[in-house]
């Protein structure tokens, strides 16, 4: 499996490995996506995908956001989403996607990367809860346990505080879980 940065030719790929792998949802998901891409500058934010004989098998995004901590505003990364095809999954793509993806915004002093995730899948890739760490989630539609955070080398212990998610995760409606009886 090859991992590499994704490429104007890879959108519809990367839709399709979204609509697939998220079910229902995938809409939601592969809109966000779209809307994500337009916020991605070189050297901020990075999207990558697995590619496996040629074939896109998955795909995940870390884009910029706000950690609003006491001293000043910290800028920090959101991993989301994060996808892979479903035939493919379990073999290891998700994982290798989200450490490349680690490594590459470690060097570029990357202090904090945020996600709401599964509690049972993340932590093995360095993921911790944030709230006992001192981070409070953007939205009360967060479960406590899939507000998680890592965090790299250029962290500091003054960096608490509440993040504030990029404006294409509110306008999609893609921030925590919202009760299917009050829509």
């Amino acid at each position: 499996m090859d991992l590499r940065e994704e490429r104007a030719g890879d959108a519809q790929a990367v839709r399709d490995v979204h609509l697939r792998a998220f079910g229902d949802h995938g809409l939601v998901v592969a809109d966000l996506v779209e809307s994500l891409r337009d916020t991605l500058t070189p050297g901020d934010g990075l999207s990558l995908v697995a590619e496996r004989d040629g074939r896109v098998v998955g795909h995940v995004m870390f884009t910029r956001s706000l950690l609003d901590a006491p001293r000043r505003l910290v800028e920090v990364q959101v991993l989301s989403p994060l996808a892979v095809l479903p035939e493919f999954q379990g073999r290891g793509a998700g994982s290798a996607l989200v450490r490349h993806g680690l490594g590459v915004l470690a060097e570029r002093a990357v202090p904090l990367v945020f996600l709401e995730g599964h509690p049972g899948y993340y932590p093995r890739l360095g993921f911790e809860p944030g709230a006992g760490l001192g981070f409070r989630k953007p939205s009360l539609h967060i479960p406590d346990g899939a507000f998680q955070v890592v965090r790299l080398p250029a962290y500091e212990p003054w960096m608490t505080g509440t993040l504030v998610y990029a404006e294409p995760f509110w306008r999609h409606d893609a921030v925590g879980l919202r009760d299917p009886e009050e829509r």
